[in-house]
This record gives structure tokens, C-alpha cells and sequence, in this order.
């Protein structure tokens, strides 16, 4: 029987993201789909709201828009800091990932998208934001979430040290 999707249930999904070029991002593998807690911001909006009222089996075709996604991109966010920032790494080099702490005192991630002699340009934005993202989904199950993975929030899958 096919069980609907909604809020405190365990989903596992089969997905394909392309971007609005139709280059694949990011895809599940065929025996590896991903679990998810429906309702408790695991996965961003605009999939999770579209996703809501479907069933197991359902595939489902579904385009995010940035302010439903990781946001709009905020040139803010890109800066130049000096080398010397980055104490203790030998080479600097495009494309690497630092925790920061964000303006609000919480950590994020930034990524060096520059190095040019002395100088490194960051950019704290998410890699997606500003993009328009595709999904295309297959709901292979629904089931009723733990008390524990309820209270924390997220799945507890192997590993989870809860």
C-alpha cells in the first residue's frame, strides 16, 4: 500500500538534480537512495513543498528557483582576504572548502575561488545559490519516523551516533 508523504515521516527518494543547462549536479545511486526527515528542513524548501501529498512510487519532475533553493547569489559574500588568513595550509588552491564563522557567529562554509599572489578571494555564498535546480525524484519509501530521529531532527541511518 502506498503511503502518502508528510511531516514526521521517514522518506527515501531516488533523485537526478540538473541545472538549467541540463548538466547533472548531484544523483543518487540506483540501490542507494537518500533518506530524509519530511518537515524538518533536511532538504531545501521548494523540493520539500513539492514532495508533500505524494505517494511511494510516484516519480515527480520538479524545478526550484533560487529563493526555493540555497537563495540568490550575494555578491557580499565574495571577498578578498589575505594569504595570511589561512595559517597552517601550504598551498592554497581554487576550489578548496574552510569553515568560517558567518556574521552571525555561526559557522559557515566558504570556498577559495581565487588565489592570486598574496591575495585569496572566498565566497561564502552555497555553491547553488543563484541557480535554478531540476530534480527528478522517485519516492521509493515512506515510513514512520523514530521517536529519537523525531527529536533530533534527522534520520538515523548506520553510523548516526545519536
Amino acid at each position: 500500500m502506498s503511503q502518502v508523504v508528510a511531516n514526521d515521516l521517514v522518506i527515501a527518494i531516488n533523485y537526478t538534480l540538473t541545472n538549467a543547462t541540463g548538466e547533472v549536479l548531484d544523483q543518487t545511486g540506483e540501490d542507494q537512495p537518500m533518506e530524509y526527515l519530511h518537515g524538518a528542513d533536511n532538504i531545501i524548501p521548494g523540493l520539500e513543498n513539492a514532495l508533500t501529498g505524494k505517494t511511494t512510487g510516484d516519480k515527480v519532475d520538479v524545478t526550484v528557483e533560487p529563493e526555493d533553493g540555497y537563495g540568490a547569489h550575494e555578491p557580499q559574500m565574495v571577498q578578498q582576504v589575505s594569504a595570511e588568513m589561512f595559517q597552517g595550509v601550504d598551498k592554497i588552491e581554487t576550489g578548496m572548502t574552510f569553515q568560517s564563522a558567518g556574521p552571525d557567529g555561526e559557522p559557515m562554509m566558504i570556498m577559495v575561488t581565487a588565489v592570486e599572489d598574496e591575495m585569496v578571494t572566498i565566497d561564502g555564498n552555497h555553491p547553488l545559490a543563484g541557480q535554478t535546480l531540476n530534480f527528478a525524484v522517485e519516492i521509493i519509501g515512506v515510513r514512520a519516523a523514530t521517536d529519537d530521529e523525531k527529536q533530533h531532527s534527522h534520520v538515523h541511518g548506520e553510523g548516526c551516533n545519536h
